[in-house]
């Protein structure tokens, strides 16, 4: 979007040689901004660099070792959130922070009244949650229980609850990895009538396309330090891509390959149970395919993702692998059947937290004879693979006995991809592979994908980043509310029309997958 000069006035914000560590490792070392009113600053690094840390401390979920957190001229006392909200500061984190068995609606108005009390007015609270949701075009509904959600409708939740404590700062950790393209125009577009209006925006996205449109200033962590700044107007996104990781990042190439047998059919799938139900679903995977699922979260993506996984079965029709109809589809026989899964959710389908890395790299095979003997599990076995998979993905960890919960988000999502990519299994479930990822770290992972293709691999990618299934995909096919599009070629419809088939254009009737 086409941002105005932002006027020098006196800081919001003023972070000033914040250094935290975490016993020898320095996540932030010194670090100093300022944050205009009215202006959008973008807070770019790799995974691990130090940006989330950065903002818990300004938030108050953190305590600086040195370094003082000023608020409108005022210091905030460290460590008091409430503090950091009473002074106007709206935070939406990357990893939610919803109760799950509350609704939608006591979720939002959580902390501003008692909820049990009389006085609280829940009809004027849900107009002013509608009056919200219509200005930014995230639809949520107040009565759902965020237990029931999907991943994009808990972050639009998360989102709806900043502002409606009426932010005079936000923080925005990813705030459009679930968001179509439309819809992350619409949210950038309203922030900018809100910055015109006074509000300011700390924002961090990986999406460097993102930033150079909405931003006013760019600041880069590199190893917890600030790797520079820049003006957003003076700058681009090979400078930008270089600052964070340090090198030149360029798209992963798609090389041709030549499409194989069906490994994975499913033929008018449909689903019991609880979440989005699948209505019909067909699809064939072949060899050396990715295959591309496009769609607004919440659409029945969760779903099919747990059918190819083993974690939901068809209620009727049937799910065959190389030719052959499974009965008693479970995850054990997902795992038989050699599918790698790379879960969405990577902290609570993904990993263990308190378990260390190396049993977390080795949960998926700990009853092979690799693991275990005699049903003890060979301890050496399972951190050397655990080694294996920290040196080959480039895992930014203090070793395999760490728990994984200490890993950033990006690395904790390298450790499952060298899991699920482990012995070259001929079908693999990319759920979501590179939400919350750097440039860097992005490339890497389409990288790995596209070689697991290249081998004969089939690969089923869901992604609500629609620009990375244009980019890798052979064949994408829409979802909506539980039934597939047919799918077609990449380059054969553009981002408009994909765009209008999300929003339910053309969705009548299931289509069979070629």
């Amino acid at each position: 979007m086409d941002r105005p000069r932002v006027p020098m006035t006196a800081p919001v914000l003023r972070l000033s040689g914040i250094t935290k560590r975490f016993g020898p490792l320095t996540a932030n070392d010194a670090i100093s901004f300022e944050l205009a009113q009215g202006e959008v600053l973008a807070l770019l690094g790799e995974n691990g660099a130090g940006k989330t840390t950065l903002m818990n401390i300004l938030f108050g979920h953190y305590v600086a070792d040195e370094g003082t957190v000023e608020a409108f001229g005022k210091q905030l006392p460290p460590g008091d959130p409430r503090a950091a909200l009473t002074a106007g500061i709206g935070m939406v984190h990357q990893h939610f922070t919803l109760a799950e068995n509350l609704s939608v609606l006591d979720n939002i108005a959580l902390g501003t009244q008692p909820l049990l009390s009389p006085r609280f007015d829940r009809e004027k609270a849900r107009r002013r949650i509608a009056e919200i949701t219509s200005e930014f075009g995230l639809a949520v509904n107040p009565s759902a229980l965020v237990s029931a959600l999907a991943v994009g409708e808990r972050q639009r939740v998360e989102i709806v609850k900043a502002l409606y404590r009426d932010a005079k700062v936000l923080i925005l950790d990813e705030p459009t990895a679930v968001l179509t393209p439309a819809e992350s125009r619409a949210l950038f577009e309203t922030l900018r009538k809100l910055t015109a209006g006074g509000l300011s925006v700390i924002f961090i996205s990986h999406k460097l396309h993102e930033v150079m449109a909405g931003s006013d200033r760019v600041i880069v962590l590199h190893g917890g330090k600030v790797a520079g700044e820049r003006r957003t107007a003076d700058t681009d996104v090979h400078e930008l891509a270089k600052l964070m990781v340090g090198r030149e990042v360029l798209p992963p190439a798609v090389e041709p390959v030549p499409r194989g047998a069906v490994l994975m059919q499913l033929d008018g799938v449909s689903t019991a149970g609880p979440g989005v139900r699948l209505d019909g679903v067909s699809l064939r995977l072949h060899g050396g395919e990715i295959v591309g699922i496009a769609g607004v979260s919440g659409n029945g993506q969760a779903t099919l993702a747990a059918l190819v996984a083993g974690m939901a079965a068809p209620s009727s029709g049937s799910l065959s692998i190389n030719g052959r109809p499974e009965a008693g589809w479970s995850p054990r026989a997902a795992l038989a059947a050699g599918i790698g899964r790379i879960p969405e959710d990577r902290h609570s389908t993904g990993t263990i937290g308190d378990m260390t890395i190396a049993e977390n790299v080795a949960l998926e095979a700990y009853r092979s004879p690799r693991f275990s003997k005699s049903g003890f599990l060979n301890g050496r076995a399972m951190r050397g693979f655990a080694e294996q998979v920290i040196g080959d993905y480039e895992v930014k960890c203090p070793g395999p006995d760490a728990r994984i919960r200490l890993l950033s988000g990006g690395n904790m999502q390298k450790l499952i991809l060298g899991r699920a990519l482990d012995g070259d299994p001929a079908i693999i479930l990319a759920n979501q592979p590179t939400r919350g990822l750097d440039v860097g770290a992005v490339a890497y992972v389409q990288e790995r994908l596209l070689a697991a293709r290249a081998r004969g691999a089939a690969v089923l990618l869901i992604s609500e980043d629609l620009d990375e299934v244009l980019a890798l995909a052979d064949r994408i096919a829409v979802m909506y509310r539980g039934r597939l599009s047919e799918p077609f070629s990449r380059g054969e419809k553009t981002t408009a029309e994909i765009g209008a088939m999300m929003a339910g254009a053309g969705s009548d009737g299931a289509a069979h997958a070629a």
